[in-house]
């Protein structure tokens, strides 16, 4: 028996909606991450980006748990001497609430050469409207904690 192997012309991208509303951060981050590199496919391939295009809705009403808003951290340096800056996540929130959900999931996809061409894949939009009903995106369910 020959192990398969996909080629890229035998990918078969599709699109999904996600709202971020219905659990919290990291559910939400790990379920895009795992469409976004095509781990429920049969046709997986560590190599080759088999990933879907993945559309976040409602990022301005994203949950999160253990008072998270005051005590997870986002830093970024300016490049000069002494410029490393922070922002909670309730600022990061009022500033850009996509960004949270960006942050969260590039970090949950593997280093690899990969990565940025499956964050491109990735839209965010704070509200419930998007630009994507053309393309006919399947609805995900996030489970929520018990």
């Amino acid at each position: 028996m020959k192990t398969y192997s996909a080629k890229p012309t035998d990918v078969n991208r599709e699109w999904f909606i996600v709202d971020a509303s219905q659990a919290p951060l990291g559910r939400v981050a790990t379920q895009v991450a795992q469409l976004l590199t095509g781990k429920g496919k049969p046709q997986f391939t560590h190599h080759i980006d088999t990933g879907d295009f993945v559309v976040v809705i409602n990022a301005d009403q994203l949950k999160v748990t253990g008072g998270k808003e005051d005590k997870k951290i986002y830093y970024r340096h300016t490049g000069f001497p002494g410029g490393i800056k922070q922002r909670t996540l309730r600022e990061q929130m009022d500033k850009d609430s996509t960004e949270a959900i960006v942050h969260a999931v590039r970090g949950m996809l593997p280093v690899n050469k990969l990565r940025d061409g499956r964050l491109k894949r990735l839209k965010v939009y704070a509200g419930a409207e998007h630009q994507h009903a053309a393309q006919k995106p399947t609805e995900v369910k996030v489970k929520e904690a018990k």
